[in-house]
């Protein structure tokens, strides 16, 4: 399934990934820190989602009280949610 998030106070603006069998793929960001983001993306690749949200999630940018990272966490679950729903 391929899915696209829009991020909240964080300087990406938007990030896409497919989620197959619980696993990640195509992991990209628009806008942010573009070498750190893509980055993010290889080292996801193929990854299990829920492993992926276990290690990113609640990780902060500067003073801000998430990053990108946490808000692909937030993108896995609404994902899985609406696949659980479909």
């Amino acid at each position: 399934m391929e899915f696209t998030y829009r991020p909240r106070g964080v300087c990406s603006s938007q990030i896409s990934f497919d989620l197959t069998d619980n696993r990640l793929s195509k992991v990209a960001f628009v806008g942010g820190c573009n070498g750190n983001l893509k980055a993010i993306g290889k080292l996801v690749e193929g990854m299990d989602a829920d492993k992926v949200v276990e290690i990113l999630q609640g990780n902060t940018c500067g003073f801000r009280s998430t990053s990108c990272a946490d808000q692909l966490t937030k993108a896995i679950r609404a994902a899985q949610s609406e696949a659980a729903c479909s």
